[in-house]
């Protein structure tokens, strides 16, 4: 029904990123944890494949791209998953969150690093990694 900026925070249980596919589908495809932003974007307002998208680490560019990185369109993405799922008797329900795929190359985040992805006509979504210091500090 609509679309969100979002950043995915890779996570691998491989060294090294010495990976094969058989490593990624036993490592869950990698997928550590994920930020949404927050002003959904009804399908209809925006053209995913058209979009640019910018993100910065510490106020620096990290990585660039367009929708059309992703498949052609995040829709496509979105549209095999959906058929693969309904084929295996398994469909995407109401409110299930679809992260269709990057739409540039990761960067490598560290404690304390700043992370702000700008998606046009998504918006912005952030994520700062918690410094040393402030690992396991209660909230």
């Amino acid at each position: 029904a609509f679309a969100l900026p979002a950043l995915e925070i890779v996570d691998s249980r491989i060294a090294d990123w010495d990976i094969t596919i058989i490593d990624t589908v036993a490592d869950n495809a990698s997928c550590g944890l994920y930020v949404l932003g927050g002003t959904p974007v009804p399908l209809d307002r925006v053209d995913l494949r058209a979009v640019t998208m910018t993100l910065t680490k510490n106020g620096e560019t990290a990585s660039e791209g367009t929708g059309a990185a992703c498949l052609g369109s995040p829709l496509t993405a979105a549209l095999w998953l959906a058929s693969t799922l309904a084929g295996l008797g398994d469909p995407l329900r109401a409110g299930d969150i679809v992260l269709t795929g990057a739409l540039g190359p990761m960067a490598v985040a560290a404690a304390g690093d700043a992370f702000t992805a700008h998606i046009e006509g998504l918006g912005t979504v952030t994520t700062t990694f918690a410094s040393a210091a402030t690992e396991g500090a209660a909230a």
